[in-house]
């Protein structure tokens, strides 16, 4: 995984020009099909013919052409939400993966720690970027976070691991915490990325243009 901020893919040989794409669908269809993901589209008037497609704060941005027709834009809307979901898929680690990545930051970082995670998983929380339950040792991951640098992903998963024996914020969690090699980096990213999403900026972890 590229650790880009905003990472792009160029699929202009896998998705045909629009113009062909028109073509190949019927000319009175007029409807979306039931059970897509939230999204919205966005004309931009500086667009000729290139499109993109991200996911923002959870929700799925299509930026189109100001002048594309409102049947072309029915018609590309399923293609661009199943390119970011496809990309999402391949970019999205397994749960067993999360878990592993969890004990080897155990193991590199807090050899000290007897406290060990049951289970690390992605959930969809926009308030937070992950949330550690000390009872029953399960530990939940921002799905926001699928398509992060690697760095980024496993500061949030290592700030998790030292609530499993730390449960505030204090000058021990912090200690802990400073021995994260790249700590000022990921919460720059991660602040940066805050930014973005408050201001309807590019706070994107992943794209796709064509």
């Amino acid at each position: 995984m590229v650790d880009n901020f905003e990472q792009q893919i160029l699929f202009g040989d896998l998705l045909p020009p629009i113009a062909q794409i028109s073509k190949r669908r019927k000319k009175n269809e007029s409807v979306l099909p039931e059970g897509l993901p939230e999204f919205k589209v966005i004309r931009n008037q500086r667009r000729r013919r290139s499109m993109s497609a991200y996911r923002h704060a959870g929700v799925i941005e299509i930026h189109i052409p100001a002048k594309m027709s409102r049947r072309q834009e029915l018609e590309v809307i399923p293609e661009m939400i199943a390119m970011v979901l496809r990309r999402e898929a391949k970019e999205r680690k397994s749960d067993e993966q999360l878990l592993e990545i969890g004990i080897q930051l155990l193991k590199k970082y807090l050899p000290d720690f007897t406290a060990t995670p049951a289970s690390i998983n992605w959930r969809n929380m926009n308030e937070r970027w992950g949330s550690c339950t000390t009872v029953d040792r399960t530990i939940r991951i921002s799905d926001r976070l699928i398509g992060a640098p690697s760095f980024v992903l496993n500061y949030i998963i290592f700030h998790e691991l030292i609530h499993l024996q730390i449960p505030g914020h204090d000058d021990v969690f912090k200690s802990y915490l400073n021995r994260y090699e790249d700590l000022a980096r990921a919460e720059a990213f991660l602040e940066g990325f805050e930014i973005g999403c408050q201001f309807g900026g590019s706070g994107v972890m992943s794209a796709i243009n064509i």
